[in-house]
């Protein structure tokens, strides 16, 4: 039986490093099970947008999809844009099966990416008790948002770190978080020797390039999540996830 199409749903970007990236990570995804057929499609700015994907596919035959929101969090694309675009393509195309797979946070597999970035910045294991961290991600007015990314910020607490404090690239979250560059400063003022910066986010754009502005007084600013191979990792386990118990079992037989 052929398994349902993978449509990675990205928000897209003017920006032509995000595409690069967003394409870069479907093709390690593709690698990991060569098998599966893995499509991309766009929100905004880019090309092939989400209904273009779908509409090809309906005309070539295929009768079931799993769309995977490439976000963080669960915020305004996940539950409004996204489901209403598949929605619309639903009405369109009787045949397609579509279901919409969770967003990929959080997860102990983006834990592990954005250390892995670090590690590749220069901060080793050991320099975590010297080293106070922030967690820089885009920025929501979405509770459940910002509740994801405070807890995620507590759980790296937990991991070594002589401190960490959560950070939010624009200023229109109503959680009180600080900006990259205020983060960075109020690490500064408690004493902390060494700040490193890690980006939670997944492709360079608008918001990750004010994140590194942010960071310029840090000792280390980490890369983007990108095309790591644990998030690759997670999005296969999102979309066996989307396909139900019996594709999860597979999954881990195979």
């Amino acid at each position: 039986m052929t398994p349902p199409v993978l449509l990675v749903v990205a928000h897209g970007s003017r920006d032509p490093r995000h595409a690069a990236t967003v394409h870069a990570l479907t093709a390690r995804v593709r690698s990991l099970r060569p098998g599966l057929r893995v499509e991309t499609g766009f929100l905004d700015f880019n090309a092939p947008s989400v209904p273009r994907v779908l509409e090809r596919l309906a005309a070539q035959g295929t009768e079931d999809v799993v769309a995977l929101p490439l976000l963080l969090t669960r915020a305004f694309h996940a539950k409004s844009d996204i489901p209403t675009v598949l929605r619309e393509a639903r009405g369109r195309l009787p045949r397609l099966r579509v279901r919409q797979a969770e967003v990929l946070g959080p997860s102990p597999l983006l834990n592990s990416a954005l250390e892995r970035r670090l590690h590749q910045a220069g901060v080793r294991p050991g320099d975590r008790g010297s080293t106070g961290l922030v967690l820089a991600s885009a920025g929501s007015t979405d509770p459940e948002a910002i509740a994801v990314i405070a807890e995620i910020a507590r759980e790296l607490r937990h991991t070594g770190w002589c401190s960490v404090r959560p950070a939010f690239a624009s200023a229109t979250s109503t959680a009180g978080f600080p900006r990259t560059e205020d983060a960075v400063r109020a690490l500064r003022a408690e004493g902390v020797r060494r700040v490193a910066v890690a980006p939670y986010v997944i492709a360079p754009g608008r918001l990750p390039d004010r994140i590194a502005e942010g960071a310029a007084g840090a000792d280390v600013l980490a890369g983007v999540l990108g095309a790591a191979p644990e998030l690759a990792r997670l999005l296969l386990t999102r979309y066996d996830e989307a396909r139900g118990p019996a594709a999860r079992t597979a999954a881990l037989t195979a």
